[in-house]
């Protein structure tokens, strides 16, 4: 409070402070700075450069860098969010991780007002990388995507690695591969939900009526909640904009091809169920792959939520510890593909 009560003096007298290496300088009006200024200038110096080098940090940073965990010692994450660009999907896993994990979201054009969504992997990737070398140039670093955020995330470390940047490893925490987002395969994903509601709607037929009625109130009632989100989401500025961002998203991973990774993956699933569909084609395109498996009752809306978050923040350090291990995987694409190690926490 004392600081700032100073700085305030130092503005209504005209005093314009600012860093040069590790020496204060200032500007001020003649007569201004008198000795005894000096000498309260002298015993503030080190909480103001402070000051001012901490906002110099925050001028530099780019728009697309949203801090959710500024401190901490070990290699920065870089965590592309889902499809609507929501960064704060990583906030419980952030702070499970500890104050020693320092942990950034990457939020895509188009949520600010002023820019539009980019409807490429590729070109999401690069603006990502970009400021990301803007922010910190030199590495290492670790990218991370949540569920449609992962598409991007993998290409982001692919050109981060063209580049030349020590990645450390891409994380991908429920991220079905490009293929699962084609209209095959959501055709078939429609398909089984729906005869999953027809096999609900069947039992509760054949229930009692106090059951049935029951039943019958639920869906109602849920229906409704729909339609009210649904209006409330088409008059409220943010979610439309996050809407248009969904939607150019999706857009851009069902025209996405992606190429070999020549760095480590870990995947992080939520259940045993998910090994066979979401891991093939990410498994066969990286050099090297880690599976880490959740613990029983989560799914990919809940795996990064409380209390499941602090399961995938112990995974997530035992994948940390591992990629200073060698690869022994083949190259991607080699006959007999790339290494897979499983963990799980049952």
């Amino acid at each position: 409070m004392r600081l700032q009560s100073f700085l305030a003096e130092l503005r209504d007298r005209g005093v314009h402070l600012y860093a040069e290496g590790d020496r204060l300088r200032c500007t001020a009006p003649p007569g201004v700075l008198t000795p005894q200024l000096r000498d309260r200038l002298q015993h503030h110096k080190g909480e103001i450069l402070e000051l001012l080098r901490s906002g110099e940090a925050l001028a530099r940073q780019q728009r697309a860098i949203v801090p959710l965990e500024r401190r901490g010692t070990r290699t920065p994450v870089f965590a592309v969010a889902g499809h609507n660009g929501d960064v704060f999907c990583y906030r419980a896993l952030a702070q499970q991780l500890g104050d020693d994990q320092p942990f950034f979201g990457l939020e895509p054009p188009g949520l600010d007002g002023r820019s539009k969504p980019l409807t490429r992997v590729e070109d999401l990737a690069a603006y990502f990388a970009d400021q990301m070398r803007a922010f910190q140039p030199s590495g290492p670093y670790i990218v991370a995507g949540f569920c449609a955020g992962g598409t991007v995330a993998f290409e982001l470390g692919r050109q981060l690695l063209q580049g030349g940047a020590n990645v450390r490893f891409v994380a991908l925490f429920g991220s079905p591969d490009p293929t699962w987002y084609r209209l095959p395969s959501q055709l078939g994903w429609r398909l089984r939900q729906q005869l999953t509601r027809v096999g609900a709607h069947a039992r509760a037929l054949w229930s009692p009526p106090r059951e049935l009625g029951r039943y019958v109130a639920e869906r109602m009632r849920q229906r409704k909640e729909r339609r009210d989100a649904a209006r409330a989401a088409a008059l409220d500025p943010v979610l439309v904009r996050r809407a248009a961002v969904e939607r150019a998203t999706i857009a851009a991973i069902r025209g996405y091809r992606p190429a070999p990774f020549a760095g480590r993956l870990g995947l992080f699933l939520p259940s045993e169920e998910w090994l066979p569909s979401a891991t093939s084609l990410w498994a066969s395109l990286a050099r090297c792959t880690d599976e880490f498996v959740g613990p029983p009752g989560c799914d990919n809306d809940t795996m990064l939520r409380e209390p499941y978050a602090a399961d995938f923040a112990a995974l997530f350090r035992r994948c940390y510890a591992q990629q200073a291990e060698p690869c022994a995987g083949r190259s991607p694409g080699a006959i007999g593909g790339p290494l897979l190690a499983t963990s799980a926490i049952h």
